[in-house]
């Protein structure tokens, strides 16, 4: 699967804002996205093994660096603790990334508390009404919370932890201790999640996979990390993770171990779990698709490609009579309300 043209970015509208002032979302920040841009020098930074990461660590100034770290310290706080600056007494800024690659170019914020050298990240990006609509949604109708900000064009995301898709396909699969059944059902349901809440570009950069270690055994949990593209995309296969290439190691290792009478049963598992959860978060899940469907988050032939492709997916004409992305989200949703009937 292959995405050819560049995302094109939506401003956050009135009724996205408003929803995001009714959830304490939208919040006002000490600095802003274009305030990182103001550093003075940058670096390569390279992993523990010596491999450039495509992020380059940034230096400020004197003059502009206490006020921009304080700054982040702040936010971190309005992000972990409500904007209580006493219990960041002991952290401090220790790095400020900037990722060369890609189009939205994010900052990375590493901060570490000085007592113990515990640290932790976050990130702040441009906002886009797709990336937002796309978090609010993780943090809905998935099994993961998920924290953000927002406020004019700053958009404030926290780290989520886990091994990016990728590294896990090269270096974990090979592991005695692998449960290959576990990990084929786990991205049998993630390629449900995502197909279901219309978010696509799930190939092994944009997810990661969080392992736990069991009594017994291991459980997997594969969780995206980037939410650009929700609801964007006319092709109904960009919302399903097992037509990219780049995950055709895990693919593989569900057709090995899953029948598709199994796969099946995952799928019909996954869509009775989301629809539990859309009815637990009913009044915000409802206001935010309200507010998508009076939105523009995607183009006309994106919106009319889409529709059709799920109309005869589904066999369902409902999907005909819908006018934008809002539309097609609410009925793709719906149905499985229906279904849990």
């Amino acid at each position: 699967m292959l995405i050819k043209k560049k995302k094109i970015p939506f401003v956050v509208a009135k009724d996205l804002q408003d929803f995001l002032i009714k959830y304490k979302k939208y919040r006002p920040l000490p600095i802003a996205y274009s305030d990182l841009f103001r550093y003075s020098n940058a670096i390569a930074h390279y992993d523990r093994f010596g491999e450039d990461t495509l992020w380059n660590t940034l230096f400020y100034d004197p003059s502009d660096r206490n006020e921009i770290y304080d700054g982040l310290k702040a936010i971190y706080a309005l992000l972990k603790a409500d904007g209580d600056l006493s219990v960041m007494a002991h952290l401090y800024i220790d790095r400020v990334d900037l990722c060369t690659y890609g189009n939205t170019q994010p900052f990375r914020v590493r901060i570490v508390n000085r007592i113990n050298d515990n640290f932790d990240y976050f990130y702040l990006k441009k906002a886009d009404a797709s990336r937002v609509y796309g978090l609010e949604l993780e943090d809905l109708v998935s099994p993961n919370h998920i924290t953000y900000l927002i406020y004019e064009d700053t958009l404030i995301e926290e780290h989520i932890a886990g091994m990016p898709g990728y590294q896990f396909m090269n270096e974990y699969l090979q592991r005695k201790q692998l449960n290959k059944t576990r990990l084929g059902k786990e991205f049998v349901k993630f390629n449900e999640r995502c197909f279901v809440r219309l978010l696509g570009d799930m190939h092994a950069n944009n997810f990661i996979v969080d392992v736990t270690p069991d009594f017994e055994d291991e459980h997997y949990r594969i969780r995206a990390i980037d939410f650009d593209q929700q609801s964007f995309e006319g092709k109904s296969a960009v919302y399903m993770p097992k037509y990219y290439k780049e995950n055709n190691p895990i693919i593989q290792i569900g057709i090995e171990t899953m029948t598709p009478e199994t796969v099946r049963q995952y799928q019909r598992e996954e869509r009775s779990l989301i629809a539990t959860r859309i009815k637990a978060s009913y009044y915000a899940l409802n206001a935010l698709v309200e507010a998508m469907r009076k939105d523009t988050i995607s183009l006309p032939e994106n919106e009319k490609r889409l529709k059709t492709e799920l109309a005869d997916y589904y066999k369902d004409k409902r999907f005909e009579k819908a006018h934008n992305m809002g539309d097609i989200l609410r009925l793709s949703l719906s149905r499985l309300l229906e279904e849990s009937e």
